[in-house]
Formats: C-alpha cells, structure tokens, sequence
C-alpha cells in the first residue's frame, strides 16, 4: 500500500449541521444589526432634513420681521413725503415748478414704488368698505342708512407688509 492516497475520514454526523446553523446564527445576527443601523441612520437623515428645514424657516421669518421693523420706522418719512406733495400739489404753480418740489416728488414716487415691488400695500381709498382689521375709524359721519359702513375719508394712510397690517389707515366712516 502507497502513503500518497489517504482518504478523509468522514466526518461526524450532525458536525456540519451545527456548523451550519452557527453561520446562520452570526448571518442573522449580522442581518438584524445592519437593518437597526439602517434604520439608525434614516432617522438621523430624518431628523438632520427636519432641522435643515426649521432653520430656513426661522431664518426666513427673522428676516421677514427685521424688513418688516425697518419699513415700519420708514412710515414717518412716507408720511411727511406725502403731507410736502399734498402741499405742493395745492400750491401755485409757480412753487410746483421749482427743482426741489420736482425732486421730492420723484423721490417720493421712487419711495413707494421700490417698497410696493418688495410688498408694501398701501391702504387710503376712500369709498372701500370699512374692514376693522386695516382700518382705525377716528370719526363718524351719518350715512345712507343701508346699514353698511364705507371709508368716506383716509385721515392717514395705512399698510399691509406682505399681507400683514404694518398700520391701520386711519379714517372716518360713513354709514
């Protein structure tokens, strides 16, 4: 007989099963671990995304009320812009006719224009129905008797900032 031929000895019955059931053990195991880090890392992505969001939003809104502060202190010199073309709109011609009454005028103009672009609204007509939320009734004047309560004069005028009331005109109501 030859040494080079040796057969493997069989194994023990039930040996390979135990091993295979150990490597499906440690799978699994392997399995649960990855789908907990999976689902770890979809919360944090979740999360990271929601926070991502509240920021813009926060950041948006603290802009939204600091624009909406520097328009407000702004309404004083709309005001008295708009009392100096009242004044020279009732005024000779001749003093309409100068350079300055021109120039504060356009300026005026170029005013409200650039801050009507960026959402300014402004609220002075007269003959509007009178809406508590945009309008300060100071006076009262007998109306129709239709029981509905009109503008019938702007005393000063009112603003909305991108839909919210900045001011409430301030009028008198008829009706």
């Amino acid at each position: 007989m030859s040494d080079e031929f040796s057969p493997e000895l069989p194994e023990e019955p039930g040996e390979s099963e135990v091993v295979l059931e150990a490597e499906e053990v440690l799978l699994s195991e392997a399995e649960r671990q990855r789908d907990e880090y999976l689902d770890a890392l979809q919360r944090l992505q979740a999360d990271f995304e929601n926070y991502r969001k509240r920021v813009a939003r926060t950041a948006e809104e603290t802009a939204g009320r600091a624009a909406a502060d520097v328009i407000s202190k702004l309404l004083p010199v709309i005001d008295a812009l708009d009392l100096a073309q009242a004044h020279f709109g009732a005024a000779a011609t001749e003093e309409l006719e100068s350079l300055e009454a021109k120039a504060l005028v356009q300026a005026r103009s170029l005013l409200i224009d650039t801050l009507a672009k960026e959402g300014l609204v402004r609220v002075d007509r007269a003959g509007d129905v009178f809406d508590p939320q945009v309008h300060d009734a100071v006076a009262h004047v007998e109306g129709d008797g239709d029981g509905q309560q009109i503008v019938d004069d702007v005393l000063r005028a009112g603003y909305l900032w991108k839909g919210a009331v900045l001011r409430p005109a301030m009028v008198r109501v008829k009706g």
